[in-house]
């Protein structure tokens, strides 16, 4: 006899809740409808208020739904601080109607206790739900600081008791704080923010130290004992710069120079050939030309394709002008000897600076080639 078992989903709340998204989990997880679960959990409320026990402590305690990132919002279709609110209007409304009874000091308490409930939900649950927005907090927090100061000003005037006073200036602080809270409320999120974010770089710099004395040191040594040309040390440059830049992502310039655009295109071309490319700046910040840009890859290309080995790259850069020397140390050619269907050269390089305004010169230095690249500001 074969058993077969149910397989339930798990109990977790949904990110599209009315309220807590408590019924509809625990729906999915039972496999009944919303809304068997929703009457059941309403009629268990008459059970000394179990019902309301229950809820809240699935809410607390039942995580959400997985989410990709975990930065799906939850969104709750209930207005519950509009509720909250309107019934405390209402009880102000009799606050207002029985001044004088002794039932004044219950309603009272009322009253600030629901507008109290409403603000709290503005600033607990609506601040961060994507369907309400900052105007509907700021209107529920201006009702709430109308009503508690109606109501506690007419019990103090018409009510002139110690208990009333008492009640009616518990009111009024009410007031205040309902004006301030948003404030405290933004200072504390804001703390806790910068005290995530400050552990979060004493954990990236205690990686990056522990990273840098033991897997980069290894990998540098990698290359300076290997040839710059072999595949051993074009991976284990490879490796070295896909590790800083992962260490060292968020200190990357918001705006990349020359150097940097050079840069990036020197690790790509290590990548395809087995070449080692040093770039080397001196001078001011400058903004690359594209094509200067285009002509420099162009050079380092041509020597990492034909050279191999180890090519130089210096930027020399002033407030006239930008020079860009690419030098390799192969066996070097004659420019003029180049047949003449071998545009490459001519036209990659020294059309393209002639067109942007530029020059390019190319110099055969025996063992080895240099690219100079020239180009005014102006």
């Amino acid at each position: 006899m074969v058993s077969t078992a149910v397989i339930r989903p798990p109990l977790q709340r949904q990110r599209a809740a009315v309220l807590g998204g408590v019924s509809t989990g625990l729906a999915l997880h039972l496999g009944w409808d919303v809304p068997r679960t929703r009457l059941v959990l309403a009629l268990s409320v008459l059970a000394g208020g179990a019902g309301i026990l229950f809820y809240a402590w699935l809410w607390a305690l039942v995580p959400l739904e997985a989410d990709a990132d975990d930065a799906q919002p939850v969104t709750r279709s209930a207005p519950v601080a509009v509720i909250l609110v309107a019934i405390a209007a209402a009880a102000t409304v009799v606050v207002l109607a029985t001044s004088t009874a002794d039932s004044v000091i219950g309603w009272l308490l009322a009253v600030l206790a629901l507008c109290g409930a409403a603000v709290a939900w503005t600033l607990g649950f609506d601040r961060t739900d994507p369907v309400r927005s900052r105007r509907h907090g700021l209107r529920i927090r201006l009702i709430a600081v109308g009503l508690l100061l109606l109501a506690g000003s007419v019990a103090l005037l018409s009510r002139p008791t110690a208990l009333a006073a008492v009640v009616a200036v518990a009111m009024l602080v009410g007031a205040v704080a309902v004006v301030v809270a948003p404030f405290i409320v933004q200072l504390w999120t804001d703390l806790l923010a910068q005290r995530a974010a400050r552990v979060r770089e004493l954990q990236r710099a205690e990686i990056a130290a522990h990273l840098h004395d033991s897997v980069l040191q290894t990998l540098a040594l990698i290359q300076n004992r290997a040839d710059p040309a072999s595949e051993v040390a074009r991976i284990a440059r490879a490796q070295e710069r896909e590790l800083r830049d992962w260490l060292f992502a968020g200190d990357a310039p918001a705006v990349d120079d020359l150097a940097a655009e050079l840069q990036t295109l020197a690790a790509g071309i290590e990548l395809d050939y087995a070449v080692r490319i040093d770039v080397v700046s001196t001078g001011s910040f400058i903004t690359g030309h594209p094509s200067v840009v285009a002509a420099a890859r162009e050079a380092m290309v041509n020597a990492a394709k034909h050279a191999g080995g180890t090519v130089s790259v210096y930027i020399e850069s002033s407030a006239e002008a930008v020079d860009v020397f690419v030098r390799d140390r192969g066996v070097g050619f004659d420019l003029d000897a180049l047949p003449g269907d071998r545009l490459g050269v001519k036209e990659s390089i020294i059309g393209r600076m002639e067109r942007a305004g530029g020059s390019a010169t190319i110099r055969s230095l025996g063992p080895g080639t240099e690219v100079h690249l020239h180009w005014e500001l102006s």
